[in-house]
């Protein structure tokens, strides 16, 4: 998983301190470097590590990192992962190593984490209006010439505040000492009842039109998220993308793009991690445009999949023969009381793992002795702060110090539950370790 070329500040993560802030490591390491103990290629199951520990399959993350760079090759997709979903730099530097554009944001506070690790392209997927965030923006443009931001706008009140922070901002010298650079933003396009963008494109016509009287900002596309779309299937998708489409057509045709060079990219940018096929067909219908055309992909959720809600909901399911992604997370818990026949508690609960897309699901048991089998029989009912109810079926053995590996549901309410992550080889020997910032 390792990136082959990552910017220092990453490298340094395995500079850090082993200590009490980190759920689930040896206590017998603490004051020991991250480096040095995934050096030490300790087992997970016998080195030391306590219970409830969360890891992540080296082998699924190389994987899924891969198969989604490999479809938006094919497909002439650019990809700029959502980074929300991990806030782990460590997987930031690995997939730009394999070709991603940059990194989407949600928030300014993810930029910020996302400049601290040399992230130099951020696609911030949200109308910025908060004036410090703007400002800080503006200033990291001014300071780097390689630094890139476009951001969501969706009103044209939005517009004018963003204008009014940047217009009256101290001004900051580019290094290069041209002229400073605007902010690029595109037109987000929404749905009816759903979450934020303009709902027509009338609307999104006005929100350019502010864009282009403002010299602070620079229109460069359109974007979206069809996860929006209500009772969203194949055909509802693909309706709202040709949307999508015909607004970014609609607005060249109207001349709105002509703060572009001639060589410059249209942005046009959709893509949550359930329909991703449905966006690449579409996109590749995108008729010619006055300039060229960059395609941006947003999946996030790929990186680690899931065991239930993506799982379910992958594209991949719909076109095998384009790829698969497999579940990376296991959570291994303790079977810590077995009060009555058909229950069972383990020592995980809301504090170690997701519970807003599906419960955890029991796919191994460990014995101390270290025999293996799958976990047959058993079922997570309900989850406490800090234990999860099991309830064991007739005939299916499961005693108290038992092992019980969960497979979990929605990564976004995964990772942020854990700072640092042990990433295993199948044999559970762990070999290197995710720093996430939450």
């Amino acid at each position: 998983m390792a990136a082959e070329h990552a910017p220092e500040p990453v490298a340094r993560l395995a500079e850090e301190v082993v200590d009490h802030r980190f759920k689930g490591l040896p206590p017998d390491a603490v004051g020991t470097t991250v480096g040095a103990l995934a050096a030490q290629r300790r087992s997970v199951f016998t080195g030391g590590f306590t219970t409830p520990v969360l890891t992540l399959s080296a082998e699924a993350l190389e994987h899924n990192l891969r198969q989604l760079g490999d479809f938006c090759a094919r497909h002439g997709l650019a990809f700029a992962p959502h980074g929300k979903t991990s806030m782990a730099p460590g997987l930031f530097a690995r997939q730009l190593d394999l070709g991603a554009w940059g990194i989407t944001a949600a928030v300014p506070w993810h930029a910020r984490v996302y400049r601290a690790f040399g992230v130099e392209r951020i696609f911030l997927a949200n109308e910025v209006v908060d004036v410090a965030a703007l400002r800080w923006m503006a200033a990291e443009q001014a300071a780097d010439p390689a630094v890139r931001f476009v951001c969501y706008v969706d009103s044209v009140r939005g517009v004018e505040l963003m204008d009014t922070a940047l217009s009256t901002a101290p001004a900051a010298a580019p290094a290069a000492g041209g002229p400073v650079r605007p902010l690029d933003v595109v037109v987000e396009l929404g749905v009816p009842g759903g979450r934020t963008g303009v709902r027509t494109a009338e609307e999104a016509a006005r929100v350019a039109d502010a864009v282009a009287a403002s010299p602070a900002l620079r229109l460069v596309g359109v974007a979206g998220y069809e996860g929006e779309v209500p009772d969203a299937d194949a055909d509802r998708v693909r309706a709202w993308l040709r949307s999508l489409t015909s607004l970014a057509a609609g607005l060249d045709t109207a001349g709105r793009f002509a703060g572009l060079g001639a060589d410059e990219e249209i942005v046009v940018s959709a893509g949550g991690s359930a329909w991703f096929d449905v966006v690449a067909e579409e996109f590749a219908a995108l008729p010619d445009l006055s300039r060229p055309v960059l395609r941006l992909l947003r999946s996030g959720a790929y990186v680690s999949h899931d065991d239930d809600h993506y799982r379910r909901l992958t594209p991949f399911n719909r076109i095998p023969e384009e790829g698969s992604l497999l579940p990376a997370f296991r959570l291994w818990a303790q079977v810590v009381s077995r009060p009555e026949p058909h229950l069972a508690f383990l020592n995980a609960g809301k504090r170690d793992a997701s519970y807003d897309l599906g419960l955890p699901r029991p796919v191994a048991v460990r014995t101390p002795e270290g025999v293996e089998r799958d976990a047959e029989g058993l079922e997570v009912v309900r989850l406490a702060d800090q234990h999860a109810f099991v309830t064991v079926a007739p005939g299916v053995t499961l005693e108290v110090g038992d092992w019980v590996a969960l497979g979990l549901s929605h990564p976004c309410t995964v990772f942020d539950r854990w700072q640092l992550v042990p990433v295993v080889e199948p044999d559970g020997t762990v070999t290197d370790f995710l720093r996430t910032f939450f």
